[in-house]
C-alpha cells in the first residue's frame, strides 16, 4: 500500500461498496461498463492508428479521407474513454482499500493521463494538417508519432488493467 485511503473517501464510498460487494449483478454491469467502452473506443482508436501509420505519403486522396474518418471517430473514442473512466470510478469506490493504495492503479491513472494528452496532441495535429492541406509531411510525421504513441498506450493501459485485477 502506497497511500492510506482518506476517511472522508471511505465514508462516502461505503454505501456503494456494501451494495456492490453483495450484488453479482452490479459487479457484472459495472465490469461490462468498464471493459466494453475500452473494446469499442480502444478498438476504433487502434484501427485508426494503424491506418494512420499505413497511409501512403503520395496518396493525397487517402490522406484526406483518413483525416475525415479520424475527425468523425473522436466522439466515439472520447465518449468511450469517458464511460470507462466513470465506471472505473465506481469500481474504485467499490474497493478503495485495494485500489487506492496500489502503485499499479496510480501507474494506470498516469498512463490514462498521458493517453488523454496524446489525444489532444493528435487532434491538434489533425487540425494543422486540415488547415495546411494533406501534403504537409512534417505534420503527418507528427500525426504518425501520435498514432504510434496511442497504439502503445492503449495496449500498455490494458496490460496495467489486467495487472491491477490480478496483482493489486
Amino acid at each position: 500500500m502506497i497511500l492510506a485511503v482518506p476517511q472522508l473517501l471511505t465514508d462516502l464510498a461505503d454505501p456503494w461498496a456494501k451494495l456492490y460487494s453483495h450484488s453479482n449483478v452490479l459487479a457484472t454491469i459495472f465490469g461490462f461498463l468498464h471493459v466494453a467502452p475500452i473494446i469499442v473506443g480502444g478498438g476504433m482508436a487502434i484501427a485508426l492508428d494503424r491506418t494512420t501509420l499505413r497511409v501512403r505519403r503520395d496518396d493525397q486522396d487517402a490522406r484526406t479521407r483518413h483525416l475525415a474518418e479520424l475527425a468523425s471517430a473522436h466522439r466515439v473514442v472520447i465518449g468511450s474513454l469517458a464511460l470507462s473512466i466513470i465506471s472505473g470510478v465506481a469500481l474504485l469506490a467499490a474497493d478503495l482499500e485495494t485500489f487506492f493504495g496500489s502503485w499499479i492503479f496510480w501507474a494506470k491513472m498516469a498512463l490514462i493521463g498521458v493517453l488523454l494528452e496524446n489525444v489532444a496532441l493528435m487532434t491538434r495535429s489533425e487540425r494543422a494538417i486540415a488547415a495546411a492541406g494533406p501534403s504537409t509531411d512534417a505534420q503527418w510525421n507528427r500525426l504518425r508519432t501520435n498514432a504510434f504513441t496511442s497504439l502503445a498506450l492503449w495496449l500498455i493501459i490494458t496490460f496495467a488493467g489486467m495487472a491491477l485485477m490480478n496483482l493489486a
